[in-house]
């Protein structure tokens, strides 16, 4: 048999798996809700919620990853007991990771042309106010031939990439993207807080309000900045297990882990020091949702001297921390073909560029010739699905197996994942963490879980005046936790027999 190709440095191994982790999440949505919810009060319960839920789940993945040698399509199958059904999961995580890509791609495709629309100065041209860069941003998406070209140039760059290797490839290229974006966010960072009038910017971001946070409700901050801390990761899916399976055993995955969470969080702690001083500065409010990226900041470096190069830097970095997720990604759905089928890499890529690139048109169409399509309801489109399905639906329940399977004794069980999340030198993993993993952080998933269906479904179901909209979608979340209890907690036998 091939031995299973690995990482060449440690180096490469955190900063391909920060890339993975390092998205637009960070950049979109992270200085949206702390500009919303007080700035530094919410980054301060964040950072406690990325520690307690976010690091533990991490650690369980990557040692899955490494401990199978394997991509979440037969991990669950090498490491689980006889007679139990964790590699059911396994479908899941599969079809996690092409729902994830049936719709990044096409994001991922947005911040590049931004990228070379800011470049070629269609943004720096006159004074442009919020209906005029409301408006480009409109064109478009109602333009399916462009949204098209600059889905399948991300899709054939991220998969180019992957066709070389994890060596040479993913791991050479990511770690030249991630220096790069790195050195982008420092100096994007460094010209916002220098800004006139960005100090106000900075004191909103760094100094903790908690009054204001009071004024949005507690409850509210809270549970947005523990969504925020375990959505951040892209763990659930197996994303972040096949790095763990290239890597060796020189090395605990504690203390990997912890360097990988560090880097996430660097990124996106500066992005909101890019974003957040900006806005005082240009007298813009720094919580106007997803739109602060394609609408507000193009108007704000309108204003800048130099806003051309800069807002061509900017979404430079977009490019390259969106770029950083597709190459991890089509790395894990490679890694499914070889896996499975035994598929050679340069066959699997062809495969899988035909594939992601038909499989990604349904979301490019729901903004335009299949905008009619509105399957959550009005005012949402088929990329709203399949964004729903993964965020609100395979993250947590999939971070939910892989803890429990680490954990409990019918699954790989602690005395095995313990062996090999500590093996090699570094930091390891507590062992007074064991009880806390076992029943707290899996209840405050579920919560997590259901909380994001009620929080999607309450509001139109109030609107429409039909109760039966949000007891129907909430029986549906039911309905999930019972297939994963099914898995997770039924006895081998006794599954056996409803098997038959």
């Amino acid at each position: 048999m091939k031995e299973r190709e690995k990482f060449g440095s440690r180096l490469g191994f955190i900063l391909v798996s920060a890339g993975c982790a390092v998205g637009i999440g960070n950049v979109w949505k992270f200085p949206y809700l702390a500009g919303k919810y007080g700035g530094a009060a919410f980054i301060l319960i964040y950072l406690v919620f990325l520690v307690l839920m976010g690091w533990p789940i991490m650690v369980c993945e990557f040692s899955v990853g490494r401990g199978s040698q394997k991509s979440c399509a037969t991990s669950f199958r090498v490491l689980e007991p006889e007679g139990t059904k964790w590699h059911h999961y396994g479908w899941f995580c599969m079809a996690g990771n092409y729902l994830l890509m049936m719709f990044y791609t096409m994001v991922a495709g947005w911040m590049m042309y931004y990228c070379y629309r800011c470049a070629v100065g269609e943004f720096s041209q006159g004074t442009l106010d919020a209906e005029v860069v409301g408006a480009k941003f409109g064109e478009m998406l109602a333009s399916p031939a462009t949204l098209t070209f600059w889905m399948i140039l991300a899709v054939v760059l991220a998969f180019a990439i992957c066709a070389c290797g994890v060596q040479k490839g993913v791991e050479r290229i990511t770690k030249v993207m991630m220096i790069a974006l790195l050195a982008l966010i420092l100096i994007l960072a460094v010209h916002s807080v220098r800004l006139p009038g960005a100090a106000e910017g900075v004191k909103f971001y760094l100094v903790p309000d908690f009054a204001k946070m009071k004024e949005n409700g507690i409850g509210n901050v809270v549970f947005s900045a523990m969504s925020q801390a375990f959505f951040t990761l892209s763990l659930g899916i197996g994303a972040m297990a096949i790095f763990g399976s290239y890597l060796g055993k020189d090395r605990s995955l504690t203390g990997e882990a912890m360097s990988i969470g560090i880097l996430d969080t660097f990124v996106a702690l500066a992005a909101g020091m890019i974003v957040i001083p900006a806005c005082f500065a240009f007298d813009v409010q720094p919580d106007a949702g997803p739109s602060l990226i394609f609408i507000t900041l193009p108007q704000i470096f309108n204003q800048m001297a130099g806003g051309r190069i800069w807002g061509a830097l900017f979404f430079l970095f977009l490019s390259f921390a969106a770029l950083s997720t597709l190459i991890a990604v089509f790395e894990n759905i490679i890694s499914f073909a070889i896996d499975l089928f035994g598929t050679k890499r340069q066959k699997a890529v062809v495969i899988n560029i035909v594939a992601i690139i038909l499989l990604s048109l349904p979301a490019v169409f729901g903004f335009n010739v299949w905008s009619w399509i509105q399957p959550l309801g009005a005012g949402t489109g088929i990329m709203d699905l399949e964004d729903f399905l993964v965020s609100n639906n395979l993250l947590p329940l999939g971070s939910l197996v892989y803890l429990l399977f680490c954990m409990k004794k019918n699954g790989w069980g602690w005395n095995r994942f313990i062996a090999e999340a500590n093996a090699g030198s570094g930091r390891k993993f507590p062992e007074f963490v064991r009880g806390y993993a076992t029943y707290v952080i899996p209840v405050m998933i579920v919560i997590i879980y259901l909380k994001g269906y009620w929080d999607m479904f309450a509001p139109r179901a109030a609107a429409e005046n039909n109760p039966w909209l949000l007891v129907g979608w909430m029986t549906v979340a039911v309905l999930f936790l019972v297939f994963i209890g099914w898995i997770v907690f039924c006895p081998a036998k006794s599954r056996k027999k409803i098997c038959r």
